[in-house]
């Protein structure tokens, strides 16, 4: 990884990704020496370049394991995994695409008719169409099957969607949302609540549909809350089988928990740290820059072998929910931790890249446990896969 203070293992037994990742460095290296992008702390969520994913596309950097007739590239999931692995550790402005590639466009392939997928995978495998994801409610919390929007069968086929999603990332920008709605009442019995439900692809450019930005501590728009009301969902936009969403959006929460975006949304500040105790080793900064690196270490290779694991077509909800949990801890500890060994003040406005990247992962921090799922719905899931 480009500035990586630590020598890390490349992939699990049998996958050889050492040329890829040197290809994606020396394409990094070129983007920054143009001066095209400033790295940033948590570049997934707040560095948005439409023209930068529009580049990673021509290269053949998304929808990477996508099957060739839809855009894709057939490659590897482990593959996948180094390309944005290094782009997450050079901070590059890779939030525009994110979604769309890391989640959307498998639920289109695994559940998407052909038409659909025709039509949308190879727009976000060019870096073109982008994607927000609509389950969360504010009242629901992290309690998905207590959702309330609704959608509503009219006799033209149509459905009318009627509802409120919140923290949806850069819907003011996306050109579509995956919507989880109800379609039916609940069935009886504990699993009743997951019944009814199903996902629906909407267009935002549609009439009815409103987002009002939600803003961060420092100001930034990157969440939004986003109205469905009366929005006409023509019907071969259900995605899937009417009733089935709950099985299609738990499966789609794999691949949005289990990526390398889970433990290095705050990479740069460890790294521009071990830059500074390279030149100042104080057995304090010393003893912690070696502790979060162990924990890095930890967590990359159970991330690893979750890629591994997609490669297989398997789809490991537990450990998925493991290395979010774990991951995003971390991030978190990054920050404190060295704060605590280090003199160096945060500050957005120096002239010192740490300072910098001190001040933003500081603000981004409230998000990192609870994207994707808090940690204690995460820790749930954990403890019901292993039977406690």
């Amino acid at each position: 990884m480009i500035g990586a203070p630590l020598s890390l293992p490349d992939a699990p037994a049998g996958h050889d990704t050492a040329r890829l990742r040197d290809e994606v460095r020396d394409f990094l290296r070129a983007e920054a020496e143009r001066g095209t992008f400033e790295p940033r702390v948590d570049s997934w969520l707040s560095g948005v370049d439409p023209a930068f994913s529009r580049r990673l596309g021509a290269r053949g950097w998304l929808g990477m394991t996508w099957p060739t007739r839809y855009g894709g590239h057939g490659r590897t999931a482990v593959e996948r995994y180094a390309v944005t692995e290094e782009l997450l550790a050079a901070g590059a402005p890779v939030a525009a695409h994110w979604i769309a590639d890391r989640q959307s466009g498998p639920s289109l392939l695994s559940h998407g008719h052909e038409e659909l997928k025709k039509t949308l995978l190879p727009r976000i495998a060019a870096g073109e169409c982008y994607f927000v994801i609509g389950m969360s409610e504010a009242d629901a919390g992290s309690d998905l099957a207590a959702i309330r929007t609704r959608a509503d069968l009219r006799t033209d086929g149509t459905w009318l969607l009627n509802g409120t999603k919140m923290w949806t990332s850069h819907a003011h920008l996306a050109h579509y949302a995956i919507v989880l709605a109800r379609t039916a009442p609940p069935g009886d019995g504990p699993r009743g609540r997951h019944q009814g439900l199903t996902q629906f692809v909407v267009d935002l450019s549609s009439a009815g549909v409103t987002v009002n930005p939600i803003r961060i501590l420092d100001g930034g728009h990157h969440f939004n809350e986003v109205v469905f009301d009366d929005v006409a969902v023509p019907g071969e936009m259900l995605l899937g089988s009417a009733g089935d969403g709950w099985r299609q959006a738990t499966a789609e929460l794999v691949f949005e928990r289990s990526g390398p975006e889970r433990w290095l949304s705050t990479f740069r500040v460890l790294a521009l740290f071990a830059e500074s105790v390279a030149k100042r080793p104080e057995p304090a900064a010393l003893e912690t820059l070696g502790r979060l690196s162990a924990r890095l270490l930890a967590v990359r290779q159970l991330s690893l072998r979750i890629a591994a694991a997609l490669d297989r077509e398997d789809l490991p909800d537990v450990p998925a929910a493991l290395v979010k949990d774990l991951g995003t801890t971390f991030e978190g500890d990054v920050i404190d931790e060295i704060r605590r060994v280090t003199d160096v003040h945060p500050s957005a406005d120096s002239t010192d890249p740490f300072a910098r990247a001190l001040a933003e992962a500081q603000l981004h921090a409230p998000g990192f446990t609870l994207r994707g799922g808090t940690n204690e719905i995460l820790r749930a899931i954990v403890a019901k896969g292993l039977g406690l």
